[in-house]
């Protein structure tokens, strides 16, 4: 469904090494880090797409995050979303909710939320039982 999804920063190089960190644990490596051209993206080690691209604004403008925007990356298992928001909060994302169950969206839906650096909401969930 989807080719790619873009998050702002305001500090490319810091986002960088955070997102480094807390996709790895998913299988989501680093594809390019154009600091020249002010983007960085990464992709699942297994397929092209959909990328994740980190970017500072194209119109020299001020990054900023939206208020019911957020992105949820999937994991294969509730490890992952526990070890990666774990890494998240040890690089300095604040924590918007800790990983567990939420039975209010499916019975198996395991999530934890974060924002990162620049703000931006990010969910890491596994969809699958225990």
């Amino acid at each position: 469904m989807f080719s790619h999804v873009n998050l702002g920063t305001e500090d490319l190089a810091r986002a960088v090494a955070f997102f480094d960190a807390v996709l790895k644990p998913l299988g989501i490596e680093q594809k390019f880090f154009q600091p020249e051209k002010g983007w960085a993206g990464w992709q699942h080690r297994d397929n092209p797409r959909p990328m994740f691209l980190v970017g500072v604004p194209l119109d020299g403008g001020t990054q900023s995050s939206g208020n019911g925007q957020m992105l949820a990356l999937q994991s294969q298992n509730r490890q992952q979303v526990d070890q990666c928001h774990a890494i998240a909060l040890a690089m300095g994302a604040t924590d918007e909710g800790k990983p567990g169950l939420r039975p209010h969206y499916h019975p198996d839906y395991y999530g934890a939320y974060f924002r990162d650096l620049d703000n931006n909401k990010i969910c890491i969930c596994c969809h699958e039982a225990e």
